[in-house]
């Protein structure tokens, strides 16, 4: 169909052809701008690509070296190490020891020997002058229980020093710490129980004897 305002046969001219769109030539695609890499993929600087092995980790400097081969289980099971033996507990026991010997031992001896000491005296005071009382001449009849008051005296002393010594030595060095604190205790005590016995035990005697003389 025409249009009616055309002559009849009118045909518009054709439109003009349309160039074609150049391809890129060379192997690789152009590139953009400041090293970025062309459109397709963008891969950060320093990473690998995806699908690439990721590098080893490597320590940094002066860090921690596990051994090589890993740690070492022990073979066996667990056992906990043995305590250490007990320390011998001679020590403390001696000191016990001689301390009782001297806090009971000897005074029971002294106060044996004053008892008999006084039951004699009363005796020997009714024809004692006071020279003999300056020189305790009057205890000449008691001479043997004199001696053994003495001798018990100072045996106990020699005893108790010892006791003392060696419990000091038996708690410091841990040789029977608890029979080393008994013994200094009662090495402590020794002379006070020894005097208290021998004081009750004269005046006991004395008074037996001056009983005797009625």
């Amino acid at each position: 169909m025409t249009d009616p305002q055309q002559p009849d046969g009118f045909r518009p001219p054709a439109p003009p052809p349309v160039p074609p769109v150049p391809q890129a030539s060379g192997p690789n695609p152009p590139q953009a701008p400041n090293g970025f890499p062309a459109p397709g993929g963008y891969q950060a600087p320093g990473y690998p690509a995806p699908g690439g092995a990721a590098p080893a980790y490597q320590a940094p400097v002066g860090a921690y070296q596990a051994p090589i081969g890993g740690y070492q289980i022990a073979a066996g099971p667990y056992s906990a190490p043995a305590a250490p033996e007990a320390s011998a507990r001679t020590t403390g026991v001696l000191a016990l020891i001689l301390s009782l010997a001297a806090a009971i031992v000897m005074p029971i001896i002294g106060a044996t020997a004053a008892f008999a000491v006084g039951s004699i005296i009363p005796n020997a005071v009714d024809d004692v002058t006071s020279a003999d009382l300056d020189s305790l001449a009057f205890l000449a009849p008691a001479r043997d229980q004199v001696l053994w008051a003495e001798i018990s005296f100072w045996a106990g002393t020699v005893l108790g020093i010892a006791a003392f010594v060696l419990g000091i030595v038996a708690i410091v060095k841990r040789r029977g710490r608890g029979q080393g604190i008994a013994g200094l205790i009662i090495a402590v005590l020794g002379p006070v129980v020894f005097f208290t016995a021998v004081f009750i035990a004269l005046t006991v005697g004395a008074a037996v004897g001056a009983a005797q003389l009625t």
